[in-house]
């Protein structure tokens, strides 16, 4: 197929357009422009597929540039957007020109051109979980813009879906982690400081419970979606039905790096008392059943082995110089 993949520079999409081309797909890459002619990852992408792939620079907020991206293409999937929690408190109209109009500029080129579209939800529209496992049924929670920004994106996708016919399907990833993540994020931000010294760590609450769920599954669980006309307007949990804690995360890593850690609480990094989702716990049967898909890295040892890759990417000095270990970026 020909496939464009918005936000191809970004964490899940670097990873996603790389397998995609060793799959044999023609992979369109659409990436944020910048003065700076930078791709993102995809600038120390994998060597197998470095040459391999179109790149498209562009804004997902303009729409006249999107149509020339979604044009002969098979398929869309959709991952551009803006996701810091934080910032979307800083600067929540970004994140409805961004999530919202975004999405209804490659909505509205696809049904154009007459092109499917795989759309990014997640987690975090849940809110806090009022029963758990979360299956796809559960209530959506407008916790914070970003996450309100996301249920607003999603149901724009959804009522392309039964206004016009156009091929949505809907993957919604719960707390992906791995290689490439922003330090922003809760996982990068341990193994990040870990491994520059530190032993008293930085950190906002650590009480709530997430089900992470390894990139290289989130990839798999995308890719899978490409192929199921059944599954055109569902929407699908991708998660691995295993739940932990924050501080127990920290328990996990700082066993594996070899370390002993003090959590000092950062009032900066907290999120507002009623912002904060306390508990996402994923139920993934929906995408078992109808995309044939299974976490290859689910439950305690699947995390552990998820952590240790994470890690070892992260320690790499030729990594870690990517990151500011000593400041937070919200």
């Amino acid at each position: 197929m020909r496939i464009l993949v918005t936000g191809s520079d970004g964490f899940i999409g670097s990873h996603l357009v790389e397998e995609l081309v060793k799959q044999g797909h023609e992979v369109r890459a659409f990436v944020f422009y910048n003065s700076f002619n930078s791709w993102g990852w995809l600038d120390s992408c994998d060597i197998a597929v470095k040459g391999k792939f179109e790149i498209f620079q562009g804004d997902i907020r303009d729409p006249n540039g999107v149509r020339e991206a979604v044009k002969d293409c098979d398929i869309v999937i959709h991952l551009a957007a803006l996701i810091a929690i934080p910032f979307s408190y800083h600067s929540p109209d970004t994140y409805v020109s961004t999530n919202i109009a975004g999405t209804l500029n490659v909505l509205q080129a696809a049904r154009d051109y007459g092109v499917k579209v795989i759309h990014t939800s997640t987690s975090e529209v849940y809110g806090t979980a009022e029963f758990v496992p979360i299956t796809e049924n559960h209530p959506l929670k407008g916790q914070s813009p970003y996450s309100a920004t996301k249920i607003a994106a999603d149901q724009l996708a959804y009522s392309f879906y039964t206004s016009f016919d156009l091929p949505v399907t809907i993957i919604r990833p719960f707390n992906t982690y791995g290689p490439r993540q922003s330090s922003r994020a809760v996982i990068p931000t341990i193994i990040s400081q870990l491994a520059s010294g530190k032993q008293n760590i930085n950190l906002g609450s650590v009480h709530p419970t997430r089900d992470f769920n390894y990139v290289e599954d989130t990839v798999r669980g995308f890719i899978a979606a490409i192929h199921v006309s059944e599954a055109y307007g569902e929407v699908i949990n991708i998660g691995s039905n295993f739940e932990i804690s924050i501080a127990d995360t920290v328990e996990m890593i700082s066993s594996i790096m070899g370390v002993k850690v003090d959590i000092i609480t950062d009032d900066l990094r907290m999120r507002p008392d009623k912002s904060e989702v306390e508990r996402l716990w994923a139920n993934n049967q929906k995408a078992k059943k109808l995309l044939n898909w299974e976490p290859n890295y689910g439950g305690f040892q699947g995390f552990k082995r998820g952590l240790e890759n994470t890690i070892n990417w992260f320690t790499n000095p030729k990594n870690i110089q990517n990151y500011k270990v000593g400041h937070y970026t919200i």
